[in-house]
């Protein structure tokens, strides 16, 4: 019985490469297209795909909403993004989400029925090459969140001021606190957090999206 997947991506050129490749052996079968990430989700429920093959980037919703939509829906669906990104944080992202595989469209078309049939049978496919850094970058992360675990909640505000740009001066008056309290939060925050400025305390803060918990 053929494997049922679902394309989306929004190049024409490219789903019709892949669905060329994926269905030569006649063991797949791709059941749906979809041109955006809206589109896909009006398609994946009475297409009812195995797999999905995503792209990450695709207008009116991306790969990543599309992806944490299907979640939330809890559409019986195993995803496999397929993309030109290497880059680490898109695969840590997509991973926390809780995709099924992540491949790069530059992969030979064994990789790719390789990555399917895995997902399809229960296991996780990262393409190998990747995983080097997506474990580097899992390294990085668990240390990034010793250093936040060790702020308190004052310190966090702090930090979360100073991303949004604020002088001393304006963050004493939003948090109703002196001066010299802040810049000794601040002098804290440096040494929890290993940043000598407030460039790179605003770059951490961003990274690992603690402005979004305030």
């Amino acid at each position: 019985m053929s494997i049922r997947v679902m394309l989306a991506d929004d190049h024409v050129l490219m789903r019709e490469g892949i669905r060329q490749l994926l269905e030569f052996d006649g063991t797949i079968d791709v059941v749906a297209e979809a041109n955006d990430g809206e589109e896909c989700l009006e398609k994946i429920e009475t297409a009812k795909p195995q797999v999905l093959l995503l792209d990450i980037n695709m207008p009116k919703k991306n790969g990543i909403e599309v992806l944490e939509e299907i979640k939330k829906r809890n559409i019986n669906v195993k995803v496999l993004i397929l993309t030109v990104h290497d880059e680490v944080e898109y695969l840590i992202k997509a991973v926390d989400i809780g995709v099924d595989g992540y491949i790069l469209k530059d992969s030979e078309s064994m990789e790719l029925k390789k990555a399917i049939n895995a997902v399809i049978n229960g296991e996780n496919y990262i393409q190998p090459k990747l995983i080097p850094s997506l474990n580097k970058r899992l390294v990085t992360r668990d240390n990034d969140k010793d250093k936040i675990d060790s702020l308190t909640s004052r310190e966090l505000e702090v930090l979360v001021q100073v991303a949004n740009g604020m002088f001393n001066k304006e963050i004493a008056t939003s948090l109703n606190i002196s001066e010299r309290t802040v810049k000794n939060h601040i002098s804290n925050i440096f040494k929890k957090i290993d940043v000598s400025d407030r460039t790179q305390a605003a770059v951490f803060a961003i990274k690992n999206d603690i402005i979004k918990l305030f």
